[in-house]
């Protein structure tokens, strides 16, 4: 049975955001995306600790659909290693889970 499970990556460049975002939905692999503000990440990375200004992507997807989604998002991602992070979701509605199905189905035009 389907559920949905809600998929995380950053890129530091808006525009590249937004075009994964958009890209990742009309290709059916996200029933949609959110594109957070700009904050702040600190990380590690080449043995020093790194800021950068990014900007989240958080994919709502199916089961199905989220390793196809990883495979898409990181071909197109700028990052040498993208972060990914795939979350469950509890308590979604049966209509909602219907739509995310629906929209994350690929269709014949």
């Amino acid at each position: 049975m389907a559920s949905i499970v809600i998929a995380q990556t950053t890129v530091d460049d808006e525009t590249k955001a937004y075009e994964i975002a958009r890209a990742a939905v009309e290709a059916r692999l996200a029933a949609g995306v959110h594109v957070d503000a700009r904050m702040t990440s600190f990380y590690w990375w080449k043995d020093a600790v790194q800021h950068e200004r990014e900007y989240r992507l958080s994919f709502k997807t199916t089961t199905e659909r989220v390793d196809e989604l990883r495979a898409w998002v990181h071909e197109r991602h700028p990052y040498e290693v993208p972060q990914w992070i795939v979350l469950p979701t509890a308590g979604t509605s049966q209509e909602y889970l219907a739509w995310a199905v629906q929209e994350t189905t690929a269709r014949n035009s």
